[in-house]
């Protein structure tokens, strides 16, 4: 049972809200994305917002504000329900205003043309100083609510010394805990190098800095978007899927090995960074490797509770276990979103490989590639667990029924097929050399243009046609969560529940593995061996070469 005072209840349903709302406007950009690209549409703008405002609209809220908020609404509703303790009502007003704040000062400024910096803004690009405060205060509206969980979580510990930490509890706050520490060299980089060069205090900026510092944050936010999933994946599927979690042990595992490797793992993102030695780089594409041991154990441990799940439902052969899964159950949507992006994030992972490995990343860096591998991650049960999730809570918390549940169930499968076509469509134009944020219509994907490109019209014309479906697959969810949003109560009030898996080995708890302070310490050590030379090594560079100042009328540096 779940019961909420009425101010939090609120405050975690605009969490939830918000973020899709604004999703409508981030899922249009990404199907004129694949237009603009194809030369399906050929120009530089539509409905008076050019080419790189849509890029980066797609970007913000796809990426940091569907994500930031949900994990916030995500984390106080595993904190309330298995800790049985309500959170600061004080603090979670502070958090929701600073992060609605914080999003309308980040989103005015795009609108207004003044923030076409994309989603990482990386220098020399330059927004407006209003755009780096709106990320800002996002940043520390996110982190006050994680204050708040510790000192609840540590107030529950000292009642309950011997008892196994709720798991939706320890992976909140292994993720929260990662997101705090990757997050300050993010704050750094705007609050000391981005705010003050954008209102001209400063005149150059050390750019290689700035880009080493946002993939500090860069990757562990990859793993902030994907832990509340896993964690639906580990407390939640294999009930829904009427079985039992395999292994609770093996599950702790996994999140202390995220929060350990998902931070000195950054320079994968920056092979090409000429600022940057091979000894260095090959240090992080290891670690990198690293990060995939945790997603061999969720394979086994999820395909193990699955497996289980299909016999309790009479499977009989080796696979048959694969067709008895409740796919399409009447009132259990859930399944389907959770399934269908568990599906996508295994080709995600393996395309995950390529970018890791620093010869093959020569090939495909900075293409189309990159986009297919994280749109399968990212867009895949990122995505999917989050929509599925907010459609849950919500029906939930506000005691209705869920609108068109069956056009619900089906958006997964859309978005599946969808993705496939998409992904796999820029995965091959990278092979074939198709960059990635640029508008190809405009050249590459225009007849009359002398650099057009006519090998890559498939890939882009498999971008459009997976598009068009993941566009189809949102719209269809959307009616189905605004029409819930705008339905009426149920006469009859419903306890809300959330679908805890019991757990199918049983494993005693483990001291070692239920604290967080010698995995936060070992991380530290790791975040310090990884960063301290590739930060001495930027420092050293810059002060011996100081970047010219930027021309917007003239590319070409000042002597």
């Amino acid at each position: 049972m779940l019961k909420l005072n009425s101010t939090t209840k609120k405050i975690i349903l605009i969490e939830l809200a918000v973020p899709i709302t604004l999703l409508i406007v981030g899922i249009y950009h990404g199907l004129m994305q694949t237009l603009y690209r194809s030369g399906a549409y050929q120009g530089s703008s539509f409905a008076k917002l050019d080419y790189y405002q849509g890029l980066t609209l797609h970007g913000v809220i796809n990426a940091v504000l569907l994500t930031t908020f949900f994990a916030s609404a995500f984390g106080k509703i595993c904190i309330h329900y298995y800790l049985k303790k309500e959170t600061n009502t004080k603090v979670n007003v502070v958090s929701i205003s600073l992060l609605l704040t914080g999003t309308l000062m980040a989103a005015l400024t795009i609108f207004s043309g003044k923030a076409s910096v994309l989603y990482t803004f990386y220098p020399p690009l330059k927004a407006f100083f209003t755009f780096y405060v709106g990320l800002a205060l996002i940043v520390v509206g996110s982190w006050l609510p994680f204050f708040n969980w510790i000192y609840i979580y540590l107030q529950w510990r000292k009642e309950n010394p011997d008892t196994k930490t709720p798991l939706a509890v320890y992976a909140t706050l292994t993720n929260y805990t990662m997101w705090f520490i990757c997050t300050l060299s993010v704050a750094y980089e705007v609050l000391f190098m981005l705010i003050p060069w954008s209102l001209g205090w400063t005149d150059t900026i050390n750019v290689a800095l700035a880009r080493t510092l946002f993939w500090f944050f860069g990757h562990p936010l990859v793993y902030f978007w994907l832990i509340p999933v896993y964690t639906m994946y580990y407390v939640f599927l294999p009930k829904l899927a009427g079985g039992k979690l395999y292994s609770d042990l093996m599950a702790r595992v996994v999140f202390i090995m995220l929060l350990l490797f998902s931070i000195p793992v950054g320079l994968h993102h920056q092979f090409a960074e000429p600022a940057l030695g091979k000894t260095l780089k090959f240090i992080h594409m290891s670690l990198t490797y690293a990060v995939g041991i945790p997603s061999l154990i969720t394979a086994f441990n999820l395909a193990s509770s699955l497996e289980y799940a299909g016999i309790k439902r009479g499977a009989k052969g080796l696979f048959q276990w694969i067709k008895k899964l409740p796919y399409l159950q009447p009132g259990n949507f859930m399944f389907d979103y959770l399934i269908c992006g568990l599906i996508l994030f295994i080709f995600g992972g393996l395309t995950g490989i390529v970018n890791a490995s620093f010869s093959m990343n020569k090939v495909v860096h900075n293409t189309a590639h990159i986009v297919g591998h994280f749109h399968m991650t990212i867009g895949g049960p990122v995505y999917l667990g989050i929509i599925g999730m907010t459609l849950f809570l919500y029906a939930r918390l506000t005691n209705k029924k869920v609108f068109a549940e069956r056009w619900a169930s089906i958006s997964p499968y859309l978005w599946v097929t969808g993705i496939f076509i998409f992904s796999s469509g820029l995965m091959y134009g990278g092979i074939l050399g198709e960059p990635r944020r640029t508008n190809l219509g405009l050249s590459y994907l225009n007849p009359e243009h002398p650099a057009f490109r006519p090998d890559w019209v498939i890939s882009t014309t498999m971008a459009v046609l997976g598009g068009i479906l993941m566009t189809l697959s949102f719209l269809s969810f959307a009616v189905s969560f605004f029409g819930t949003v705008f339905s009426k109560k149920q006469s009859v009030e419903t306890p809300f529940e959330l679908p805890t898996s019991e757990v199918y080995l049983e494993e005693k708890r483990v001291p070692l593995i239920d604290s967080f302070k010698p995995w936060i310490i070992i991380t530290i050590i790791l975040i310090v061996f990884s960063y301290t030379p590739v930060l001495v090594t930027m420092l050293k560079n810059y002060s011996n070469n100081p970047a010219p100042r930027f021309q917007v009328d003239n590319p070409t540096p000042e002597k």
